[in-house]
């Protein structure tokens, strides 16, 4: 099943993951952990923050210039965090300087986002929230066999690339959902990139 989604996500993984990178990624959760920023920690402020910026910029600017000029440098921010998001979580093995990165995203902004749709989504964002959650869950129990197998050096199995695609792919679009970067609400659609897609719900939420 395919869906013609404003926010487009692909990764191109090596075909075997470096042990130095894996100590790279290890070192600076650690040290980002001893600073006190977490992935709960960013996504709890990026969850707050986000809506509150876009409806700021909304009201005192126009619709029309969040889009056109505030919205694509906040959306190249949110595109790195997204990229870094991949490297943490074992789907590319660079870490994002910019560039050629393996990880591409591509988005068709709204046209006219609204002060008061902006502010709403700290409420509608949650249903899509909580089932990234539970990915989120899963996900951290992949990323200790996929390190196990990295330290080992085996090749990394392809169902644990396409969950851990799966999951990136319904993070990205729920960020840009999130910020009123596109009015399309997050499909309940776990796209695994490599032509398999299960969905998980054909109903939308509101």
């Amino acid at each position: 099943m395919s869906y013609d989604h404003p926010v487009h996500v692909e990764v191109k993984s090596p075909p075997r993951f470096d042990r130095i990178q894996l100590l790279l990624r290890i070192t600076l959760a650690v040290v980002l952990g001893w600073l006190g920023i977490t992935g709960g920690w960013l996504a709890c402020v990026l969850y707050a923050l986000l809506p509150v910026v876009a409806a700021t910029v909304i009201s005192s600017l126009g619709s029309a210039a969040y889009t056109t000029d505030v919205g694509p440098k906040l959306w190249r921010v949110l595109v790195w965090l997204l990229q870094l998001s991949a490297y943490m979580m074992l789907l590319v093995d660079r870490f994002p300087t910019g560039g050629d990165d393996p990880v591409r995203i591509e988005i068709r902004f709204a046209e006219q986002p609204k002060t008061s749709s902006a502010l709403l989504r700290l409420v509608t964002s949650i249903p899509s929230g909580v089932f990234l959650l539970v990915l989120w869950c899963v996900s951290s129990v992949l990323w200790l066999v996929a390190a196990g197998l990295v330290l080992l050096g085996g090749p990394m199995p392809d169902a644990i690339l396409a969950f851990q695609r799966g999951v990136l792919r319904w993070q990205t679009r729920l960020v840009a959902y999130h910020a009123s970067l596109i009015d399309e609400y997050p499909p309940f659609l776990f796209e695994t990139g490599d032509g398999r897609d299960a969905v998980a719900s054909a109903s939308r939420a509101p």
